[in-house]
């Protein structure tokens, strides 16, 4: 089976077009964030949204913690999947669940040591997907995603193994590692942005290699 493809970090309707024509599955959208590359204002995404035909998953990366400040953060977007990056509150993924029945939600886990597999197994029973990602929300100032670094694979690997949803792999993935990235972890999808980047923007040359080194192409 060919991994599902999501870019990050889209910032206009034109990459968003640009990224579903070389074959993405999943396109990525990030709100305020307290670090990181790629945020955009919620009216932008909004925009970027409606544009979007199914299946097209369109992800809001949202930092918010609070079932309500995250419904809210959805309601000014829009988008049908929304991307927790950080340890939500408890209650979060149940009162979200209740509110937005038909949006998908998406638990980020980023992989810091042996511990991230607990961790990442204790939101299975919450989250419809989970994206293993390589930030640090222990910071001051929170990593909570776009750090172009690759965390250890075999951690990845051993959550794929033991989740019962589906996993995304994120974390400095290009066009030179996704192969054995795919081999090791053994993903549902993975999911790049700065690996398919140049100075900030989505480059065609560079989406398309990686896009056919992952072994998914349309074009």
């Amino acid at each position: 089976m060919k991994p599902q493809i999501k870019i990050c970090c889209i910032s206009s309707i034109e990459e968003a077009k640009m990224a579903i024509n070389h074959g993405a599955s999943a396109l990525g959208l990030v709100g305020e964030m307290p670090s990181g590359p790629g945020p955009i204002d919620d009216d932008l995404i909004q925009k970027i949204a409606k544009e979007i035909p199914p299946p097209i998953a369109t992800f809001l990366l949202t930092s918010e913690k609070s079932g309500e400040a995250i419904l809210d953060h959805h309601k000014r977007t829009q988008t049908n999947t929304i991307q927790i990056v950080d340890r939500p509150d408890e209650g979060t993924h149940k009162y979200l669940q209740k509110e937005l029945p038909n949006v998908k939600r998406v638990q980020v886990i980023h992989v810091t040591g042996d511990n991230s597999i607990d961790e990442a197994l204790f939101y299975t029973e919450k989250a419809d997907l989970l994206l293993l990602d390589s930030g640090n929300t222990n910071l001051d100032v929170k990593e909570l995603g776009g750090t172009g670094r690759t965390h250890n694979w075999d951690i990845s690997r051993e959550i794929v193994k033991q989740s019962p949803i589906p996993v995304f792999l994120a974390g400095g993935l290009d066009a030179d590692n996704v192969k054995k990235a795919l081999d090791t972890v053994q993903p549902f999808g993975i999911d790049v942005c700065s690996g398919v980047r140049t100075n900030g923007n989505l480059d065609p040359k560079k989406l398309k290699t990686f896009i056919k080194a992952s072994g998914f192409s349309n074009i």
